[in-house]
């Protein structure tokens, strides 16, 4: 069943009288998505060859790859109605049962529309046949299935797993396995990086290639013992390519091997996980302190860099106009949930201005334009249209917590949610922030959370205006 809840208007009335919003009209208007930085490996394009074999490498690889191949399968989506393939992604068996496991997004189109697609798997020598989901962990990109007819997989063996107390060395040779872009099962050798930093999901750095297809395969050590799972490459850097490590497959076999198939739309199930990780977010989120920007007159909110990244930029020295500084800092964890839909992350980003070189008249009209040029969103299959309040406030606790030399900044502040339409009880925060006690300096900021509650919407406010401020005695700007 699908859930679809309702437009978050009283919600939002709440949460802004909450915070001294008055609600007022805006124009919603679209916003183009800013590309994902880790390219997903997932879905090889639709093609007519069969999976066949591919020739492996020699020494320690070719002996692993022949142990292992009975165990490699791949995993194709197809219409229901016919053999047309929608998505294609690897996978492996876990247990001499045929239970495998392969990335959530091979099959996200089942999962989410099982009345219009069907699952089935090919070995490495042309066996065929159906497969039913089991279980399925959205947050870190895994799913469980299992065969109808358990005949033609048994005998093959599993893959083993390496123990959890037997850590990988970094510069250790591991061996990718799965079938790229269809054209047939092959082996990509790399080496182990470690996990990667500033992640908030548990990801391991495979210094190798994998390809479109691969997502779901196994990454083995030189024993031929699970390390990872294929998930996503960069597509702006050479042998960078990511792994979901063996843990989060440990607990998804665990808790899904005994469950019914699922057969009917999943959103709930989606949501529900989307929501325990929405929680674990935003309260690691909040209970950072933020980073100063260094600036003289204001103090800026910049997120600590523990699973994010900052970039900053600044206008040319030498340039008459407007002079600014900007910084974006983006989680590089995002969540795959469906065709376009990445979510379960936190963007934060501010520009500092200085237009003394221009004067007041000049500074506050580009300072107006900047503020009013914001993109919210807008009504969409995946998202309603944007409800959004705006008024002048103080940050909450200012004159509580500020020194008697530094006054509290007056700012404007647009709050906007925008709720998912199938996700029940997630939404997009948007909070758009400008100073307003400056003649020819200001800054403003903006912070973006992506699936999260209105609870956890109102947290990530609070947090946010509280970290503007100045950094000294008022004086003239």
């Amino acid at each position: 069943m699908l859930l679809i809840p309702r437009a978050p208007a009283r919600r939002l009335a709440a949460l802004a009288a909450a915070l001294g919003l008055a609600a007022a009209a805006a124009t919603a208007q679209p916003r183009p998505p800013a590309p994902p930085p880790a390219a997903s490996a997932a879905s090889a394009p639709s093609g007519a060859a069969p999976a066949g074999e591919a020739a492996a490498p020699t020494g320690a690889g070719q002996r692993i790859y022949e142990r292992i191949r009975p165990q490699l399968l791949q995993v194709r989506t197809l219409l229901k109605t016919q053999d047309s393939q929608s998505s294609v992604g690897s996978g492996f068996l876990v247990d001499e049962a045929g239970h495998l496991v392969t990335n959530y997004h091979v099959v996200s189109q089942y999962a989410l529309r099982p009345s219009q697609h069907r699952l089935v798997y090919a070995t490495v020598d042309g066996r065929q046949g159906a497969l039913q989901l089991l279980a399925f962990d959205v947050v870190h990109d895994l799913a469980l299935l299992k065969p109808v007819d358990p005949a033609p997989l048994a005998g093959r063996g599993a893959v083993p797993i390496r123990p959890a107390d037997d850590p990988l060395p970094r510069g250790a040779r591991i061996l990718s396995m799965g079938n790229p872009l269809d054209v047939g099962f092959a082996v990509a050798e790399g080496n182990y990086n470690g996990p990667v930093e500033r992640s908030f999901l548990p990801t391991l750095f495979f210094g190798g290639s994998l390809s479109a297809g691969m997502s779901g395969g196994p990454a083995l050590d030189d024993s031929g013992r699970l390390v990872g799972v294929n998930v996503a490459a960069r597509r702006d850097g050479e042998q960078v390519s990511f792994l979901v490590p063996a843990d989060p497959v440990r607990a998804l076999i665990a808790r899904g091997r005994g469950a019914a198939p699922i057969v009917t739309p999943a959103w709930a199930e989606v949501a529900r996980q989307l929501r325990e990780h929405e929680a674990r977010l935003v309260s690691a989120f909040v209970a950072q302190p933020w980073r100063s920007a260094g600036h003289p007159l204001y103090r800026i909110p910049v997120p600590q860099e523990t699973w994010m990244r900052c970039w900053g930029r600044s206008s040319p020295a030498q340039s008459r106009g407007l002079q600014f500084e900007r910084s974006d800092c983006e989680m590089d964890s995002r969540i795959f949930v469906a065709g376009p839909l990445l979510t379960g992350y936190i963007t934060v980003r501010h520009e500092a201005y200085d237009g003394s070189r221009i004067g007041a008249w000049r500074f506050a009209e580009r300072h107006s334009a900047s503020f009013g040029n914001e993109f919210v969103g807008n009504d969409n299959r995946l998202r309603t249209a944007a409800q959004c309040s705006e008024r002048t406030v103080l940050p909450p606790g200012a004159a509580d917590r500020t020194p008697k030399a530094e006054a509290p900044l007056p700012l404007r502040a647009v709050v906007c949610l925008s709720a998912y339409k199938k996700l029940e009880g997630l939404h997009d925060l948007m909070v758009l922030v400008a100073s307003l006690d400056g003649r020819t300096v200001g800054v403003q900021g903006r912070l973006d959370a992506r699936g999260v509650s209105v609870a956890g919407a109102e947290r990530l406010l609070r947090h946010y205006l509280a970290g503007f401020g100045r950094s000294g005695p008022e004086a003239a700007r």
